[in-house]
């Protein structure tokens, strides 16, 4: 398997840089996209934390690592969504109803 490296992916990863600007391209009439930041119950962004993306049955539907800022990112399709960080911080969960446009979620994890 050979690594892919740009700009805008981590080493041996495909996911964009969880801190990128949604790109203009993206219509935000069309496109459903979750974001949001991990903190730790401190309030301290949590760099490097894995955050899962699992649909409504709890299936698991995507990752991405966050940010050095805490920061990430998914595209999805409408509809409840639970985001779930690991992090040397500890483990959290968040449930989203997302639609169409940009949702903001935050995560904790303790």
């Amino acid at each position: 398997m050979t690594a892919v490296t740009s700009a805008n992916t981590a080493a041996g990863c495909a996911a964009p840089d969880q801190s990128a600007p949604v790109p203009a391209s993206v219509d935000l009439e069309k496109e459903t996209v979750i974001t949001g930041t991990v903190v730790a119950d401190s309030g301290e962004a949590v760099a490097g934390a894995y955050v899962r993306l699992l649909d409504s049955t709890g299936e698991f539907t995507a990752e991405v690592v966050t940010s050095p800022e805490g920061l990430f990112r998914f595209f999805a399709a409408p509809g409840t969504w639970t985001l779930r960080a690991l992090s040397r911080h500890g483990n959290g969960d968040a449930t989203v109803t997302a639609s169409q446009g940009i949702n903001q979620v935050g995560v904790t994890v303790a």
